[in-house]
């Protein structure tokens, strides 16, 4: 029997006045990075446009 995959977590708890959040996310290595991979793509991009647009 193959062992489980580990994986990273974190919790949110968040209240003010008319609101109340609780949050929990679970992530396993290959997610973490597929993550990684899209905020890269994101700030290249981002990147790219401030320099077109100075232009």
């Amino acid at each position: 029997m193959p062992s489980p995959t580990p994986s990273q977590s974190a919790t949110l708890s968040l209240s003010t006045r008319p609101f109340k959040l609780d949050a929990k996310v679970e992530v396993t290595q290959g997610g973490l990075l597929a993550i990684a991979a899209l905020v890269a793509g994101i700030l290249l991009s981002t990147a790219v446009v401030v320099r077109v647009a100075k232009h």
